[in-house]
């Protein structure tokens, strides 16, 4: 998420954005827009990829999702608080945490001082091996 604490104005509400919104709902996860369909289309609504597609952006533009990209480029997407946070992510399974932390807010402040830099967004994701994934590591 960039450094700004708040969303802009929400999107109209449409039927298959309600059924978009009510599935990333369902979801602790980053999920890619074929997900979004999956769970759009189980839950019994009729919505097309390319809208599903389309909604994300968006949403995403609007500021109602938080994206990231895969390590193979794919965009991801998961409706997160609205006050300013980062990731930490794990890179094997995926599990994503958000975080929060005055320190990484003073460091952005401190390099664009530095450097002559005003009204400076930032975005930071950290990337390691959760818990989980680092116990199946070591017991391999």
């Amino acid at each position: 998420m960039t450094g700004t604490d708040e969303r802009p104005t929400a999107l109209r509400p449409t039927r298959q954005r309600i059924a978009i919104t009510a599935a990333l709902r369902e979801s602790v996860d980053f999920q890619s827009a074929q997900e979004v369909h999956d769970a759009v289309r189980q839950s019994g609504e009729k919505v097309g990829l390319a809208t599903v597609y389309r909604t994300l952006q968006a949403m995403a533009d609007s500021g109602e999702v938080d994206v990231r990209h895969s390590p193979a480029g794919e965009a991801t997407y998961r409706r997160c608080s609205t006050s300013h946070h980062h990731h930490l992510v794990c890179r094997s399974c995926g599990r994503t945490v958000e975080i929060t932390g005055s320190a990484v807010e003073r460091w952005a402040h401190a390099v664009a001082d530095e450097h002559g830099f005003t009204d400076v967004a930032h975005t930071v994701e950290l990337v390691g091996l959760c818990a989980d994934c680092s116990a199946a590591k070591a017991g391999n």
